[in-house]
């Protein structure tokens, strides 16, 4: 029988030798943590998840003389660029003084710039060669890749981790000519999808009954009017966008050229692409705000969700990110914007059709796990921007309530019996819990007391 954490509660982490990744660092943030934590509950529930990352879904190795590592999402066994850099997000702090921890979090800099040169329109990708059950979809498959749905965050995801290592730890070794190619591959995509002059090489359909798996009009979805924003066949569920511009998305690209012109003027020689990032990141930010945005009733002037171009939007918000809810923690608008404050309104509202209050608890959903189901990840996002203890302690009570004895964090929740859950295995999710408590123990420490 494994230790266990607290009265009464048993450890779920695998047992130490069959631990994929063990960071001194992280465990002795757990140990901190658990004595930091008066809920013995809370305390086991962090333990579980903060290592889940490293405990079971991360591989190891060297690849051309470089260090690589593979992280797989859980309970599929791909990668994918936007939850492997999410999954590792919270160890970044602790990097600098863990040299094993730093090389692990390097080799996946590295990992994902090679996975941006097989294809910059992927968003999951094999450990090698091996093919996919979706080698049949409609698209350019190669047998590297697991999926091939275009996400626009899929790339920003990339810089944000490249950014977030050489920030954390101050290592620019990664900003190899590999990496330079993968950077300058992402703006060269982003650009493309602004069909500006035509509509693009990227085209996706799949045979399924599940018409959010597919994309319509011969695969390149529906239409728009280009107007400087970037087209996404996908949102960050994985499910098809009604209206192509995803807004949050778009955001969060400019955030990304933003973060790209940082490191070359800093650490590149050649200012010219630093330049070209920018120019990017300014258009992209103008068309933003000119057709991804509108006044509500009782909001007044908010974010929409998706756009056209043509005056069309959606007004809604969904659980995964990037999401309008969690643009502050992406670092894409302030918390106290009002444009912002005002939109969180109205996604935290009945006005969003993906937003469900029931026996269980509330919070966020997502047409990807059906209707009625609440997404923990969006109950964290909705934690991690905000300023009100209150709303942080609420967060954390339902956390707690939902997690269904597993002492995991799950992908969904019935909004009525929190028994009725998605994914046991979801890696994503149980670190951004353990970034969740950690922001609480730095901010409102108080709510650890118990």
């Amino acid at each position: 029988m494994r230790p266990a954490s607290g009265a009464g509660y048993e450890s779920k982490r695998p047992a130490p030798a069959q631990r994929k990744f063990v960071s001194e660092a992280v465990e002795a943030t757990i140990r901190r943590m658990k004595r930091a934590i008066g809920d013995p509950e809370l305390a086991w529930m962090f333990e579980n998840c903060f290592p889940n990352t490293l405990d079971t879904t991360v591989r190891t190795g060297t690849l051309g003389g470089k260090p690589d590592t593979f992280v797989i999402t859980g309970d599929i066994d791909a990668m994918w660029l936007r939850d492997s850099t999410a999954q590792v997000w919270p160890y970044l702090p602790l990097a600098k003084d863990d040299r094993k921890l730093k090389t692990m979090i390097a080799g996946l800099v590295n990992r994902q710039a090679r996975c941006v040169l097989i294809d910059p329109y992927a968003n999951a990708f094999n450990f090698g060669p091996t093919g996919s059950p979706w080698a049949k979809d409609r698209t350019k498959m190669k047998p590297e890749l697991h999926e091939r749905k275009w996400e626009i965050d899929s790339l920003c995801y990339a810089v944000r981790l490249a950014h977030g290592y050489w920030k954390a730890t101050g290592d620019a070794s990664c900003f190899d000519a590999e990496w330079q190619a993968a950077a300058r591959l992402i703006v060269k995509t982003f650009r493309e999808q602004q069909r500006l002059k035509d509509r693009g090489p990227y085209t996706f359909q799949r045979v399924t009954a599940v018409a959010s798996d597919s994309l319509n009009h011969e695969g390149y979805g529906n239409p728009t009017r280009p107007c400087g924003l970037i087209h996404s066949g996908f949102r960050p569920s994985d499910d098809a966008c009604e209206f192509p511009f995803l807004i949050p998305a778009n955001l969060f690209a400019v955030k990304s050229l933003e973060q790209l012109r940082d490191i070359w003027l800093a650490e590149m020689p050649d200012k010219t692409f630093a330049r070209d990032c920018q120019s990017l990141a300014a258009e992209v930010s103008e068309a933003a705000h000119a057709y991804g945005r509108a006044k509500k009733a009782k909001f007044g002037e908010v974010w929409a969700y998706e756009a056209d171009g043509f005056g069309n939007q959606l007004f809604m918000d969904d659980a995964g990110v990037p999401s309008l809810i969690a643009l502050p923690y992406l670092g894409c608008a302030e918390l106290d914007d009002p444009v912002y404050r005002a939109t969180r309104a109205m996604v935290l509202s009945d006005a969003n059709p993906y937003f469900y209050s029931g026996k269980a608890g509330e919070g966020l959903g997502s047409p990807h796990a059906g209707l009625d189901m609440i997404w923990p990840m969006g109950i964290i996002t909705r934690a991690l921007t905000s300023a009100d203890p209150r709303e942080i302690g609420t967060a954390l009570a339902t956390l707690k309530a939902t997690h269904a004895g597993t002492g995991f964090i799950h992908e969904s929740f019935h909004k009525d019996d929190a028994a009725k859950f998605t994914r046991t295995w979801f890696a994503w999710a149980n670190t951004l819990f353990g970034e969740l408590m950690l922001m609480v123990e730095s901010r409102h420490p108080q709510l650890l007391k118990g």
